[in-house]
């Protein structure tokens, strides 16, 4: 097993001179007010590959990125386990993504509101341009927490919570297994290679989670039904962000040849042919 350490992220310093202090802290519970930054993506099952490699994504309807779904349900346990707290859910893309089954199957997962930006501008947004979309939504909210998923089921750049909590000026933790609110902060587990890591991070603060944060809950009927009635913000973009990526083509990897011998079991020496190709093979 891992060893454990705890650290606190030193409160009032500098972003770029911020260092871990060891310290034990009270634990008690707090009001907090979180938003969890999801992405809609492609559904990869409707994705179709062309002869030439290319994909085609007109059949493909929009879907919750797998991660982000541990983060709503991170977010929702969190609000649970401190009356008072309230879980908002933010989202920027192309207007394909104002789709009300989708935004029903977000408001039916422990979320109290939902915030939308739907705009064609923003239909090829890279990691800087949605940080920037998604920080002028958060920074108007006034926001004690922003929870994200470790990265996007299409892309997975990892980019996306640091930047915006480069944007914001506020601590930004990562590979975070577990969360716990103490006070005016957060006590998060992260789990590296060879270590668990117990850091405490002063609030407002941008935080990533791994699919082992938690479980995404099925929604019921009951919940479904209540989310239509939940208050929906969807909105265009006036101006679309610059994007600091260019992307030069996309394309599924070539499918790798595969030998395929069929033995004859009665022969003689068929055993030992099989166990002489298996072990080339390895």
């Amino acid at each position: 097993m891992a060893p454990t350490e705890r650290y606190r992220l030193q409160r009032g310093a500098p972003l770029e001179t911020n260092r871990y202090v060891r310290e034990v802290l009270e634990e008690k519970g707090a009001e907090v007010k979180i938003a969890v930054a999801f992405k809609v993506v492609p559904d990869d099952q409707d994705i179709q590959v062309a002869s030439d490699g290319t994909l085609d994504f007109s059949k493909a309807k929009g879907t919750v990125s797998t991660y982000d779904l541990n983060a709503l349900e991170a977010a929702a346990q969190l609000a649970a386990a401190n009356p008072g707290s309230t879980v908002t859910a933010v989202t920027v893309g192309a207007a394909s993504i104002d789709d009300s089954k989708l935004k029903k199957n977000v408001l039916a997962r422990g979320v109290d509101d939902l915030v939308m930006v739907a705009d064609d501008a923003l239909a090829a947004l890279d990691t800087a341009g949605t940080a920037e979309e998604l920080a002028a939504i958060v920074g108007e909210g006034g926001f004690d927490l922003i929870l994200c998923g470790d990265g996007s089921a299409d892309e997975y750049a990892q980019q996306v919570d640091v930047q915006l909590a480069a944007r914001l000026g506020v601590p930004s933790v990562n590979a975070v297994t577990a969360i716990k609110a103490e006070g005016d902060s957060m006590v998060v587990e992260r789990t590296l290679e060879d270590v668990v890591e117990e850091v405490e991070v002063p609030l407002p603060a941008v935080i990533a989670v791994t699919p082992d944060v938690a479980t995404p809950r099925i929604p019921g009927m009951k919940d479904i039904l209540a989310a239509g009635k939940k208050p929906m913000d969807v909105k265009g973009a006036p101006v679309a962000p610059v994007s600091a990526v260019e992307v030069v083509s996309c394309a599924a990897p070539e499918a790798a040849e595969r030998a395929c011998n069929v033995a004859d079991a009665s022969a003689d020496g068929a055993i030992e042919a099989f166990a002489a190709a298996l072990k080339a093979a390895l």
